[in-house]
């Protein structure tokens, strides 16, 4: 995983990350988190590439590649490119959602868009080694403004692939303030198309065991839905259920935000953000079926349950 995280907090400071995170699956190997304060960072004039000292993120001339390269930490050193195979896509007329009693004024916002499909190449260097990060992968942009304790209370992402398709699904349940209103957004894909795309989607989480170090219901098993229609007109539905496995791991958010960041959510008397990561290593199935033909593939599935207040 390769990431930026820019912060404008409430317009009075600007911060900057570079986070790396490799997992390691061997169940000996400790999985390594690199997160970097980044400076002189910027933009180019269309607002679609970023750059800093030791790190850029640069979209080409036909703009379907993303080169994402960072030196900003010796225990690795990131250097990959990102290119779509399937179109990319946003829910709505831009992909964002609106918070607040005036939808001509609101007071809050989040926003997604999705490379789904995408070919990879490069590689990460750490002291162990090279890592070569040759294969499929997905590229996303996110939005989101408002403090994230008054966003969302709970998060779940999940993300599929496999030699044909490509599904991916960012959901999160707003506070009690909002209603506990779930919102999803997601979409699959295979090469050169996108197969559906939506707000009809779903996550059921099973075989809940409770954390005792924070009490949240931590899944063991899931069911992510995707429901919607192709370009034209055929009703799609798709399916993976599963066991997630072993968690690759569990991340206390406050323990690796900007203390700035931390002064605002951790102050929030019922906030504990954490985020449990997995990746079954048993391959799970998606199953989706385009009206009467029905496809199963199998293929690998990561996903995040985010529990914050």
């Amino acid at each position: 995983m390769a990431q930026v995280i820019y912060n404008n907090v409430a317009g009075i400071r600007t911060t900057c990350q570079f986070n790396t995170k490799v997992f390691y699956q061997d169940g000996k190997t400790p999985n390594l988190w690199s997160s970097d304060p980044l400076d002189a960072y910027g933009f180019d004039e269309r607002k679609l590439s970023f750059y800093a000292d030791g790190c850029a993120i640069t979209l080409n001339e036909n703009a379907d590649s993303y080169s994402v390269k960072s030196a900003t930490n010796d225990a690795s050193i990131v250097n990959i490119t990102v290119s779509r195979t399937a179109p990319g896509f946003q829910v709505g007329s831009n992909g964002t959602t609106f918070f607040g009693t005036d939808p001509q004024n609101p007071w809050g916002s989040m926003r997604h868009v999705f490379w789904p499909r995408c070919h990879v190449e490069g590689s990460i260097i750490t002291k162990e080694g090279e890592i070569n990060c040759r294969g499929q992968g997905i590229f996303i942009h996110a939005l989101q403004g408002m403090k994230p304790h008054h966003a969302a209370a709970r998060w779940n992402y999940a993300t599929f692939q496999s030699p044909t398709y490509s599904a991916v699904m960012m959901e999160y349940t707003t506070p009690v303030s909002y209603g506990s209103t779930v919102v999803n957004v997601g979409g699959v894909a295979k090469n050169g198309e996108i197969i559906c795309g939506g707000a009809a989607n779903s996550v059921q989480h099973a075989q809940i065991r409770n954390d005792p170090e924070n009490e949240w219901p931590e899944p063991g098993a899931a069911k992510y839905l995707w429901s919607g229609k192709t370009q034209d007109g055929k009703e799609v539905d798709a399916e993976i259920e599963g066991s997630l496995g072993d968690r690759l791991d569990k991340v206390d958010v406050l323990a690796n935000i900007p203390v700035i960041l931390k002064s605002l959510v951790g102050g929030v008397v019922g906030t504990k953000p954490f985020i449990y990561q997995y990746a079954p290593m048993q391959k799970l199935k998606l199953r989706i079926k385009i009206e009467d033909e029905e496809h199963i593939e199998e293929g690998t599935l990561f996903s995040e349950a985010v529990f914050i207040s």
